[in-house]
């Protein structure tokens, strides 16, 4: 399959080159904060897979939780289940799932009555809210991640979310970066347009997959949820991306280099 890989990074670099002289490229610590913000999502998406499978364990009162919200700690992730209460002042934590040391597994709290939150679970809360009240959102499920921003503020991605197993999907998403208190949006950046249906075992029979391959029309650089796609798959496989500054890789460890 090295003949396809070239074929793929040769197919990229003719939809991108036309601009990449226009465009300078990503610097080392440039795809480096892209790595980071991809991995942080990957494991913010496996804490609170993990986390929900041990809240669900104990049957949930209905109506009880409406979002959960992840958090990283020095600890581990912390994932609190809950809702807004009646005047929106506060998030009312029902559940919250802590992760064991060096373990995926999560024990679970619960408060009752719930524990009102008027620090980061209610700010995140509120960011969440306001990033979908402003997405272009097809007809099918979303997940969203919150992560903290060295400024105090917060990004909020909206990404959909896997329906067939082994099926992985890439594009319609967007980041949106938050204000600190989570009451208005700073920014918008729509990470990709079309959503791939990406299925890394459909190929020919008796061959290897190389690697998956898709162009940005909407940005020029790889992006966070490009970082996410390739650590989230089983089995994991790098990803050629084309861009107005060339062509990315990004391996199965999350980290992109510049190969055209």
């Amino acid at each position: 399959m090295r003949t396809l890989s070239k074929i793929l990074i040769a197919a990229l670099v003719f939809t991108s080159s036309i601009s990449a002289q226009k465009s300078k490229p990503l610097s080392d610590s440039e795809l480096a904060a892209i790595t980071a913000r991809g991995r942080l999502l990957a494991e913010y998406d496996t804490a609170s897979w993990h986390a929900t499978d041990a809240v669900q364990a104990l049957k949930p009162t209905e109506g009880a939780v409406q979002r959960y919200i992840a958090r990283k700690t020095d600890a581990g992730w912390v994932v609190a289940f809950g809702k807004f209460n009646e005047t929106e002042d506060g998030f009312l934590i029902a559940y919250e799932a802590n992760q064991r040391s060096g373990s995926q597994e999560f024990t679970v709290k619960t408060y009752d009555p719930p524990q009102k939150d008027t620090e980061f679970f209610f700010i995140a809360a509120k960011a969440i809210g306001i990033s979908l009240q402003n997405s272009e959102l097809e007809r099918r499920p979303y997940n969203t991640y919150v992560l903290p921003v060295d400024s105090g503020q917060l990004y909020v991605y909206v990404l959909p979310v896997q329906t067939i197993a082994g099926v992985y999907p890439l594009g319609g998403d967007t980041r949106f970066l938050v204000a600190a208190d989570g009451s208005k949006i700073i920014e918008t950046r729509r990470l990709h347009k079309s959503i791939l249906e990406m299925k890394p075992t459909d190929v020919p029979a008796r061959t290897t997959p190389a690697g998956g391959t898709h162009s940005h029309v909407l940005t020029d650089t790889p992006e966070d949820t490009d970082v996410f796609h390739v650590l989230r798959q089983t089995p994991p496989l790098p990803e050629f991306i084309g861009t107005r500054t060339g062509v990315y890789k990004v391996e199965t460890n999350g980290i992109i280099e510049r190969v055209k």
